[in-house]
């Protein structure tokens, strides 16, 4: 048997899998990671790190403890050796209480981006995702009061500094929006059929 292609999925909750509407976690045949992992088959391992309310690099004063970046190496180190590190964070940082502008967030996933290539850790691909955009739906669901229409707006222009990101640190882009769309429940969160679509659009990324 040859050696497995690993894969590590670092995100928030969308990545762990939250189900919008009831919360809860979606199953692995579900969401994206576990998706990806049967879509790819046995000849690769994916890893999940998906936490709920995990930002890029700013401390949420509601949520301790949910700084990405001081979570990707000790991940990165857990999971070596690794092939391919899929990053897609953001849409926590678009919360009100942050006021931060794409530009912003993107420097926080700059520097998640370079503190998980540090020291040993490199010599790995990054594919770095923006998330599907915020819709206005937020508003009306039970996340209303940590996001205005502010959030909505730059969660639209995260995908065009993400890319502008890519092209500078070297890393790979997927734009979620183009592939996948959050639900009409709460309109932040990927319902089942968004998982499956995400999912799909990995798999095309790594066979190229």
């Amino acid at each position: 048997m040859g050696k497995k292609i690993r894969i590590l999925c670092y995100g928030d909750s969308n990545t762990f899998g939250y189900i919008p509407g009831r919360g809860g976690r979606y199953n692995c045949h579900t969401r994206w990671p576990g998706r990806l992992q049967e879509l790819l088959g046995s000849e690769y391992q994916v890893m999940e790190e998906g936490l709920c309310g995990r930002t890029t690099a700013f401390e949420d004063v509601t949520e301790p403890g949910r700084n990405g970046l001081d979570r990707i190496r000790d991940a990165v180190e857990r999971s070596l050796p690794l092939d391919v590190l899929v990053i897609m964070l953001g849409s926590n940082d678009c919360k009100a209480q942050f006021g931060a502008s794409a530009q912003e967030i993107a420097g926080g996933l700059e520097q998640v981006a370079a503190q998980a290539r540090g020291g040993e850790a490199s010599g790995f691909r990054v594919l770095l995702v923006a998330p599907a955009a915020m819709t206005d739906r937020v508003m009306h669901s039970g996340f209303g009061s940590e996001f205005d229409q502010r959030s909505i707006k730059v969660s639209k222009e995260l995908a065009e500094a993400y890319e502008a990101l890519a092209r500078k640190c070297g890393c790979d882009f997927l734009d979620g929006s183009k592939v996948t769309q959050v639900s009409e429940i709460d309109g932040l969160h990927l319902d089942a059929e968004g998982h499956g679509r995400l999912a799909e659009a990995v798999v095309k990324y790594l066979q190229k």
